[in-house]
């Protein structure tokens, strides 16, 4: 039983689509290939902020403090 034949819509070439070809059925296998992997810490801010970091924190606890000990009156 022979493969359908597809268009890759990256490329523009036309390739077989094999049942267990990893990546999308309308790419080839080289345009489905995954990207370069960026290190994980390239979503990450480039500077650590302690005193941000302290504000923020002071910030939590300040409105889990009014939550928790408000008074309904």
């Amino acid at each position: 039983m022979p493969f359908p034949i597809r268009t890759c819509v990256v490329c523009h070439e036309e390739f077989e689509l094999h049942p267990d070809k990893p990546g999308f059925a309308n790419r080839c296998p080289s345009c489905s290939e995954p990207e370069s992997t960026e290190p994980a810490a390239a979503n990450a801010p480039d500077v650590f902020d302690p005193k941000a970091e302290r504000e923020v924190n002071a910030a939590r606890r300040r409105a889990i403090r009014d939550l928790l000990y408000r008074k309904d009156s």
